[in-house]
């Protein structure tokens, strides 16, 4: 079966679907609400299997970052909990000075995760 090439712009049409049908303008709606026009309608129909999977699976993919970005300071205080038993003054500063190269590289990406702001959902992002 011959692969089919994703339209970017489907994709990104789909992405901003709310999926809700408005039956006063008989098109589906945007996230934020405006519905779609006669023209936004008709390209999301033409749709292929791929480019619907593709819209859900970025959308799968935002969810998961969000989730992490709400467990990420437990997943920190998890992280840091093996270097805080073995001081006997626990400050993040003695729990740094325990880390291997690799261990403050793994702190800083967690670190910086949890305090980056929440990116929008963009089509194409995630």
């Amino acid at each position: 079966m011959p692969e089919t090439e994703i339209r970017p712009h489907i994709v990104a049409l789909l992405c901003d679907a709310d999926w809700k049908y408005r039956p006063d303008t008989n098109t589906w709606s945007h996230r934020d609400g405006r519905p779609f026009t006669k023209e936004e309608q008709a390209t999301a129909f033409q749709a292929v299997r791929a480019e619907v999977e593709e819209a859900v699976g970025q959308r799968r993919r935002y969810l998961e970052y969000l989730r992490k970005k709400e467990n990420a300071l437990e997943d920190l205080r998890q992280f840091l909990a093996p270097f805080m038993e073995q001081l006997a003054k626990k400050t993040l500063g003695n729990a740094v000075e325990l880390m291997t190269e690799d261990e403050r590289a793994e702190f800083d990406r967690r670190l910086r995760f949890m305090i980056e702001p929440v990116r929008p959902f963009t089509p194409h992002t995630f």
